[in-house]
């Protein structure tokens, strides 16, 4: 017997950055990753621009009034760094970060995503010690 289930389709065309923050986001989501508006943009941006070098990028950041300094987009980068949304490899001088790999978050070229969803209710166990509502 096949579940019976209520399908949603949806198709939405996206600009590269509302993709890639779509993409972030739901990875957060799904892992339970609290991030706010200001270190979604950040790791947007980082995102479309791939692996960048960790001074060059605070200062980007910054210019595009993300975070107020470049000390402040550090920050987020250690803090995201925690949370395991980033990596950085180098030495602390010319570290280089970028979005973790496991995350999948795709930013060139052509995006299309396939993500299914769904929510199976459990199936009601049939109890007969229970008293029925027949003739009721």
């Amino acid at each position: 017997m096949m579940a019976l289930v209520n399908q949603v389709a949806k198709k939405v065309v996206m600009s590269k950055q509302d993709i890639t923050k779509f993409q972030i986001l739901t990875y957060c989501y799904l892992k339970s990753i609290k991030v706010s508006e200001a270190d979604l943009e950040c790791l947007t941006l980082l995102g479309i621009n791939g692996e960048k070098e960790l001074s060059d990028f605070c200062n980007v950041v910054s210019t595009e009034k993300i975070f107020k300094s470049p000390q402040s987009a550090r920050n987020a980068i250690s803090k995201a760094h925690k949370k395991g949304l980033i990596f950085k490899k180098g030495n602390s001088k010319k570290s280089v970060v970028g979005l973790n790999p496991d995350m999948q978050v795709q930013a060139k070229g052509n995006v299309l995503l396939d993500y299914k969803f769904a929510h199976i209710e459990p199936k009601e166990s049939k109890n007969t010690n229970t008293p029925s509502n027949e003739g009721a």
